[in-house]
């Protein structure tokens, strides 16, 4: 088989190899050398598919955005729930979702602060991609009368930035003062925002 046919293959190896490297020892003492130890090639080979640990870090980063994503949009997608039950449905399976992540991997938060320092336009990507799902959710709501905003697009940037204690890998989870309400508590509040004739 040539190089190039078992390209595919191989970078998923690497960055299943260093997924995993990732969450048990953490993104910073991960090295390059590691990954290539445990998959049997060297560490010029790893750099044939990715320039840097960094690059491989996009890539393992971009898989698990896509799930949440992916996740995400067809919860919007459901058309038999109302538009208010596809939002709450929206929020508490992206809150769900970053729980079991921070308990499954404590050191996921790693791979973030370096994304986030390294790699922003994997970050805004992915913000926008959620940003997109509510808004749609939220058109559909003004559609049928459920909602109303004059402006769904910032409507929809103003839920995402009031859920983000909840969802959001460096957050979640952790302890802060003075304390967080409750997630229904903020979803009743955000719906309320939404809520027609309170002019």
């Amino acid at each position: 088989m040539a190089a190039d046919e078992s390209a595919p293959t191989t970078r998923c190896r690497i960055m299943a190899t260093a997924s995993t490297f990732f969450h048990e020892i953490g993104y910073q003492k991960t090295t390059v050398a590691d990954i290539a130890r445990a998959l049997k090639m060297s560490p010029a080979n790893v750099y044939r598919f990715f320039e840097s640990k960094k690059a491989i870090n996009e890539a393992v980063l971009e898989r698990l955005i896509g799930e949440i994503e992916a996740l995400v949009a067809g919860i919007a997608a459901q058309r038999e729930l109302t538009p208010t039950e596809r939002l709450v449905t929206a929020i508490e399976s992206l809150h769900g979702l970053s729980m079991d992540r921070y308990e499954r991997y404590p050191r996921i938060h790693e791979m973030v602060e370096a994304a986030m320092g390294e790699s922003w336009e994997v970050c805004r990507h992915h913000v926008a991609g959620i940003t997109a799902a509510f808004e749609g959710i939220i058109r559909d709501g003004v559609a049928t009368g459920e909602f109303e905003t004059p402006d769904p697009a910032m409507a929809a940037g103003c839920i995402h930035v009031g859920i983000i204690r909840y969802t959001h890998p460096l957050l979640v989870g952790q302890p802060m003062l003075p304390p967080v309400p409750p997630l229904e508590a903020m979803i009743a509040f955000l719906l309320r925002g939404l809520a027609p004739g309170r002019g």
